[in-house]
């Protein structure tokens, strides 16, 4: 191997206490005690999340439903798949896609599959999120929760990765689902 070249069991960390710091409504976050390769003794912040589930749903003439709605973390207004977390750990990913896309489109789906999971942020949190694609859309009534303002929008693919190439897009979800299902879908 060459220089620099670390293998697996020599990058070994072993985490001798989790503390929580702080309990949230979506995220708990802790502090970890941990023993780095080297034997030195180190603190990592941790963010622990339940998960979530997105969907990217398709309209019968093969645009994309997106979502525009205001994001404190950024204090904008952003487009997005539409998008939510589990309700427990242990509730089915699909599941939960199926109540986001009523809840913030108004549409329940015929066909419904499992595009991609990615974590969002592996340095620091554990946050999953399973994103599938959803056709034979069906229009019902939107469920928005109290705090909830979100306009459903039609998008063209092309138009959509143009705001990815040009920096007008930037939520990690919404950029990983649309160049998967593109690549998938589209490209193929």
């Amino acid at each position: 191997m060459g220089k620099g070249y670390v293998t697996e069991e020599e990058m070994y960390v072993e985490r001798l206490d989790r503390k929580l710091v702080r309990e949230g409504r979506i995220i708990n976050i802790y502090e970890d005690t941990v023993k780095i390769p080297n034997g030195h003794i180190d603190k990592y912040d941790f963010i622990g999340h339940k998960g979530a589930a997105a969907v990217v749903p398709v309209t019968a003439d093969g645009k994309l439903l997106m979502v525009r709605q205001y994001r404190n973390a950024l204090d904008r207004v952003t487009l997005e798949i539409p998008a939510g977390g589990l309700n427990s750990a242990d509730e089915p990913t699909l599941d939960a896609a199926r109540r986001e896309l009523e809840e913030e489109t108004g549409y329940q789906a015929d066909n419904i599959e499992l595009l991609i999971s990615i974590y969002t942020t592996v340095a620091f949190c554990n946050e999953k999120i399973d994103i599938y694609v959803a056709t034979g859309l069906h229009k019902r009534q939107q469920h928005l929760d109290e705090d909830e303002f979100i306009t459903p929008e039609e998008w063209s693919v092309d138009d959509l990765t143009d705001l990815i190439y040009s920096g007008k897009m930037q939520d990690s979800k919404t950029i990983a689902a649309i160049l998967a299902y593109k690549d998938k879908f589209v490209n193929k």
